[in-house]
């Protein structure tokens, strides 16, 4: 079984493998010891109090329950640009006009922000390859909302979560290619690493007057506001959930940024309390198809996992011993459900 719970000191060697596999583009999780190590622990000292932080990174891990191995990752800020600038481009657009030479040109631009300063943001989302497969992604993006719901307090109300942007099948980013090269002078890979431990220096380097993006090549136009294939995904299960992209790119890649206030977010909104009664067995029927998140009320100790119930009332449901056990649960417990998909109702 899959659980998803905070991450831990000694799940450095787990993390740190998850980095060699991220890729270009995966700014806050990358192949680099120094990064895993501080992301490492950021993680571990958001949990050491219950009290809310001004900033946190809320770091989460999934654990195969039967290998203890670390599969994934994800996280979530508990609010974002308050001890260091939080930049990304706002599209716009520009007119351009003159009556006596019956001219009329519209322009898209993009311009240099911080408007996301103090917005909470989902980050740091990575699944192995190979545990790409059933309900594991839903967990592992969704799971993040519950913890939400269950600790409001700990989190902006403005949610936003960065998508990676398009490269191609070499790893190359034509939006880079086409603007950010010629003002950074160096490879998109080096320019990302930098970002993800000092953000000072695109200050420094990026020009800050709007920029008409039909001054871009082609290729780098169509770039802007395009998911990496790989990412696509996580971004449609984000938009199923109420999340929307309003115009806002990465500097680096274009890649889109989606937002929405937290309490719309449809897990968030319909999850709900209810009692736990333990079942005899893991052999009980279920109907498979109805799958819900379940998570535990607990902070240091939260536990999030996936699951068929029985309904018994409105406020009781019934789980099989092994979801007990990875959610650290007992009979008569208080836990937090959801639908896992957004077309099921509670």
């Amino acid at each position: 079984m899959m659980v998803i719970r905070p991450v831990k000191d000694e799940d450095y060697a787990g993390l740190r493998e998850l980095g060699r596999l991220t890729g270009p583009g995966f700014t806050s999780l990358q192949d680099n010891d120094t990064q895993v190590k501080a992301k490492l622990d950021r993680g571990v000292a958001a949990f050491s109090s219950d009290k809310p932080a001004k900033e946190a990174l809320y770091l989460f891990v999934m654990e195969d329950t039967d290998t203890h191995e670390i599969v994934g990752v994800c996280g979530v800020e508990s609010a974002v640009g308050l001890s260091e600038p939080w930049y990304n481009y706002r599209v716009g657009t520009m007119v351009h006009a003159s009556r006596e030479l019956n001219v009329y040109n519209q322009f898209n631009t993009l311009t240099i922000t911080n408007d996301h300063t103090g917005c909470a943001e989902l980050c740091t989302l990575f699944l192995k390859p190979d545990a790409r497969e059933g309900k594991n992604g839903s967990l592992l993006s969704k799971s993040r909302f519950l913890f939400m719901a269950e600790y409001p307090k700990h989190f902006s109300q403005r949610l936003i979560a960065e998508m990676r942007g398009y490269s191609d099948e070499n790893g190359v980013s034509p939006f880079w290619e086409g603007l950010g090269r010629h003002f950074f002078s160096m490879d998109f890979d080096k320019a990302d690493q930098f970002s993800a431990m000092n953000k000072v220096f695109i200050a420094e380097l990026m020009p800050l007057n709007a920029i008409y993006t039909n001054l871009l090549p082609k290729e780098a136009q169509e770039a802007i506001g395009k998911t990496h294939n790989f990412t696509t995904p996580a971004r449609r299960m984000l938009e199923n959930e109420g999340m929307r992209y309003s115009g806002y790119v990465d500097i680096f890649d274009a890649g889109p940024t989606l937002e929405a206030q937290v309490n719309d977010i449809r897990a968030i909104r319909k999850s709900q309390y209810v009692k736990i009664q333990l079942e005899m067995d893991d052999e009980q029927a279920h109907d498979d198809n109805d799958q819900y998140l379940i998570s535990n009320t607990r902070f240091a100790n939260y536990r999030c996992c996936v699951s068929a119930i029985n309904k018994i009332s409105r406020n009781l449901i019934s789980v099989p011993p092994a979801v007990a056990k990875a959610l650290e649960i007992e009979d008569g417990s208080t836990v937090r459900i959801v639908p896992l998909s957004t077309k099921r109702r509670v």
